[in-house]
C-alpha cells in the first residue's frame, strides 16, 4: 500500500508527567486547537489520568491511548494493568515495548510479544516500539536490531492483524536528546521495518525521537513516515499540535 493510503497518526507519549488537574489543563488546551483533519491524534496519559483524560476527549476526535499493558488479563501482578482494564476506560491504543521499559523494568522480546498479542485479543491497536543505542547505529547495526525487535514483537499475529497495528521506530540515542535522525536515514530504517514482517505494508509506521514542528515536515515528507510518537514536545498542547499542522503542509 502506498503511503497515499496510510493516514498520518501522531501518538503524544506523556511518560510520568501530569497529575489528573494538570493532565485535565493539557488535553483541553490539546482539543481546543481544534480537529487535526490530515491526521489521526492520539494522547496517552499516564495510568492515574486515563479516566479523566477519557472524560475530556468525550465528543472529540482525538483517541485514548495508554503507555503499557501487562500480557495476563487478571492475576496476581501488583501495580500492573490489563487489557481489560483499559477497555473500560475508553483507551483504544496502547504503547508497548518502549526502550524505557525494555532498559529500566528489563521487558524483553518475548514479552513485548505477548504484550502484542494480548492487546489485539482485546481490540486494542498496539504501538510497538523499536530502536537502537548510540553505540548499534555507530556501529550500522541500526536495521539488525530493529528488525529484530519487529520480527519478534509480531512472532504471534497475522498479517492481517499487523495491518492493523502500528510501529513506532524511536532510535534511542535521540529521544529526548534534540538529536532527531534524518529524514533520509531514518525512513530507510522505517523501509526496512516496513519489508521485514508480512503485513506492515498497510500498517502506520512513526517516527520517534525528538520530533518537534522544525523538523516534522521534512520527517513527514518520506514514503515511509506515517507519523510521530512525540514525548516531550506533547507535554504542550501548542507544541503537540503544531508538530502536526507542520506535517500537513507535506502532500503525502
Amino acid at each position: 500500500m502506498s503511503a497515499a493510503f496510510r493516514r498520518p497518526l501522531f501518538a503524544g507519549n506523556w511518560k510520568m508527567h501530569k497529575t489528573v488537574a494538570e493532565a485535565r489543563v493539557l488535553v483541553r488546551a490539546i482539543v481546543a486547537r481544534g480537529p487535526c483533519p490530515g491526521a489521526d491524534l492520539v494522547v496517552c496519559p499516564p495510568f492515574t489520568a486515563l479516566a479523566a483524560v477519557g472524560e475530556e476527549l468525550r465528543g472529540s476526535e482525538i483517541a485514548l491511548g495508554a503507555q503499557n499493558m501487562h500480557e495476563a488479563p487478571c492475576g496476581p501482578f501488583t501495580g500492573e494493568i490489563s487489557a481489560a482494564m483499559l477497555c473500560e476506560l475508553g483507551v483504544r491504543y496502547v504503547i508497548l515495548g518502549h526502550s524505557e521499559r525494555r532498559e529500566y523494568f528489563n521487558e524483553t522480546d518475548a514479552a513485548v510479544a505477548r504484550k502484542v498479542r494480548a492487546a489485539l485479543d482485546a481490540g486494542l491497536v498496539p504501538i510497538v516500539a523499536v530502536g537502537e543505542t548510540a553505540a548499534e547505529h555507530a556501529a550500522g547495526a541500526a536495521v539488525a536490531k530493529v528488525t529484530a525487535q519487529t520480527l519478534a514483537a509480531f512472532s504471534a499475529a497475522s498479517a492481517q492483524e499487523i495491518g492493523r497495528c502500528v510501529v513506532a521506530y524511536e532510535p534511542i540515542w535521540a529521544i529526548g536528546t534534540g538529536n532527531v535522525d534524518t529524514p533520509s536515514g531514518a525512513d530507510a530504517v522505517i523501509g526496512a521495518i516496513r519489508a521485514c514482517v508480512p503485513g506492515l505494508g498497510e500498517a502506520r509506521i512513526l517516527y520517534g525521537g525528538s520530533m518537534n514542528a522544525d523538523n516534522a515536515r521534512a520527517l513527514m515528507a518520506e514514503p515511509n513516515i506515517d507519523g510521530g510518537l512525540i514525548g516531550g514536545r506533547s507535554l504542550d498542547g501548542d507544541s503537540f499540535v503544531a508538530c502536526v499542522l507542520a506535517s500537513e503542509h507535506e502532500s503525502r
